[in-house]
């Protein structure tokens, strides 16, 4: 078997893959975020220092745990212990989830691009209502750049109970996502802040899980990548390198995401100065070019005595501009991306282009990523002989992106979006911090840590120094069973689970409960992948007693 399997044209190939996989959206609208939340700069400490006792061993140890079994996450953990069957397992079935909401990201960039190419951009400007006697209302409530998001893109229901149809341009561009990637999947193998925020238990929670999760650890698409190296690779060299580079595109992204919300909030503030100054001109009759921003509070404040009755009439439409309220406005994910980037790309010089870039690149970090998600479905099942002896494996990989791209229409519906954060918030989440405790359990204290260091050698030639097993051994088990207990204290201390629903009539976003049967489904979400690993363990026990005739003991 050994011999048939694929291997990587080279090393640099793989790491390449890797890079590509762990390198996705999360660094540009996730780790920002973080910064501007915990100190801007100062959030670096704790980053770092999860990285070096939680990222690169972890990467590592699935690194290794993949070229050592030079199998799929199912076959790998079922090698180290029959009973481990369900860590794969549970791996595949988040794996499968993320992949079937990942790409909704990947159609959206694909609206985005296509849209890119008009003249002026179509969310640059709000549309006229249908008397054409104005702006769309709900456009002026809000800004053109959410209701191009909200509206046009999404066209997003009030509730999750209002499900609405299917959005056909939506579902073509979701259709065209899956094309690209199972186009791809064919090539195979061969082809300075503020830094009491470090007191803040919070920033060390929220460093270590964006470390956790950037990497993308526990979905299995690290052991498929590494089951095809050569068994004498330097992975340790290469979970170095990949975790560094990792974490240095997420400091980048950072550098410009701050220099885009400088530029956004600037023009905002003015555009917002320049508004106050117009109502207060027109309301007064002011001379033209009297009032200016540097002299506005002290004019305010002469007609707010001067002409207390007037003034009282215009003050709810005097806006309370602040440069200081627009900087401090944090916003990550799908907000971050398609509307807070969007405000600063029409307000460019040449829009058009620097919008096909952005675009397009997003599109790149989405489909390596999805590639390395696939990969992670795809692997276990075309090293089953059960289901390789009787398809090949472009029938296999036609199939998963079709069942996926099928349910993914669930996220192209005016409900869409809400489903979308459902499962981008827990259907990975705690599922990834259970697989991967027991995985780091299984290497050291079930397949043995001094085993697998002499199989290590024996591959690599190299020798596992103190940081790696002291990490492994102690501290990045401790770590995670302390994260995986800070977030279920969390979810119970929270109460009734809400979500951001969009008021159309308000122009912005609003907080309402999930209903039960939303609450539901995160239940099944949850347990559906962690209960795998309890779950074959029994059924293996249960099979292994009844060969030997034994019958199984009941509590």
């Amino acid at each position: 078997m050994e011999k048939a399997r694929p291997l990587w044209a080279n090393p640099l190939q793989f790491v390449f893959a890797c890079i590509s996989y762990a390198v996705g959206l999360g660094n540009v609208w996730r780790f920002p975020y973080l910064c501007q939340m915990y100190g801007g700069g100062s959030f670096l400490v704790p980053y770092i220092i999860m990285l070096v006792v939680e990222g690169m061993p972890l990467l590592y140890l699935e690194l290794a745990v993949g070229q050592r079994m030079r199998q799929g996450s199912i076959g790998a953990w079922r090698t180290i212990s029959p009973y481990l069957g369900g860590v794969g397992l549970a791996s595949v079935v988040v794996s499968f989830f993320l992949s079937t909401y990942y790409n909704i990201i990947n159609a959206w960039a694909f609206w985005y691009l296509f849209h890119s190419f008009q003249d002026p951009l179509p969310w640059s400007v709000c549309p006229l209502n249908s008397n054409r006697t104005g702006y769309d209302e709900e456009c002026e409530k809000a800004s053109s750049t959410q209701y191009f998001w909200y509206r046009k893109t999404l066209n997003i229901s009030p509730s999750i109970q209002d499900s609405g149809g299917v959005q056909w341009e939506q579902g073509l561009c979701l259709l065209l996502a899956w094309l690209v990637v199972y186009l791809c999947i064919l090539r195979g193998t061969e082809s300075t802040g503020k830094l009491e925020q470090l007191a803040n238990p919070k920033a060390w929670i929220n460093a270590a899980t964006q470390i956790f999760f950037s990497l993308g650890l526990g979905f299995g698409s690290l052991i498929a990548f590494a089951s095809y190296n050569q068994p004498s690779t330097d992975c340790q060299k290469h979970a170095i390198i990949v975790s560094l580079i990792n974490s240095s595109t997420s400091i980048f992204a950072s550098v410009v995401t701050f220099s885009i919300y400088g530029f956004k909030a600037t023009f905002n503030y003015e555009s917002c100065l320049n508004k106050v100054i117009l109502l207060l001109t027109n309301s007064f009759d002011l001379e033209d070019g009297f009032l200016t921003a540097s002299n506005l509070e002290q004019v305010k404040g002469y007609l707010a005595s001067a002409f207390p009755g007037k003034y009282s009439e215009v003050l709810p439409q005097i806006r309370n501009c602040s440069l200081e309220s627009e900087l401090a406005t944090a916003v990550q994910g799908t907000g971050l991306s398609f509307i807070v980037y969007t405000e600063a790309i029409k307000n460019m010089a040449a829009s058009q282009l620097w919008s096909v870039l952005y675009f397009f690149m997003l599109l790149m970090l989405g489909i390596g990523s999805m590639l390395g998600n696939t990969a992670a479905i795809l692997t276990p099942l075309t090293d089953s002989k059960v289901i390789s002896s009787h398809l090949p494996k472009e029938a296999i990989s036609g199939l998963v992106c079709l069942v996926n791209c099928v349910i993914g229409l669930v996220f192209t519906m005016e409900a869409g979006n809400y489903w979308f954060d459902i499962f981008n918030d827990y259907a990975a989440t705690l599922p990834l911090l259970l697989i991967v405790l027991v995985e780091i359990v299984a290497v050291c204290y079930v397949f043995g840590l001094r085993r697998f260091e002499s199989d290590l050698k024996a591959m690599t030639g190299r020798t596992l120094n103190w940081y790696w097993k002291a990490m492994w051994a102690g501290v990045s088990p401790l770590l995670i069973i302390s994260l995986f207990v800070f977030y279920l204290s969390d979810y119970i201390l929270t109460g009734t689970l809400q979500y951001q629903a969009w008021d159309a009539s308000q122009g912005q976003l609003v907080t309402k409960d999930y209903p039960l049967y939303a609450l539901a489904i995160i239940g099944l979400l949850v347990a559906s992948s962690t209960m795998c690993i309890p779950l074959v363990a029994l059924g293996t026990f249960i099979v292994r007693c009844l060969k030997r005739g034994d019958t199984p003991p009941v509590a």
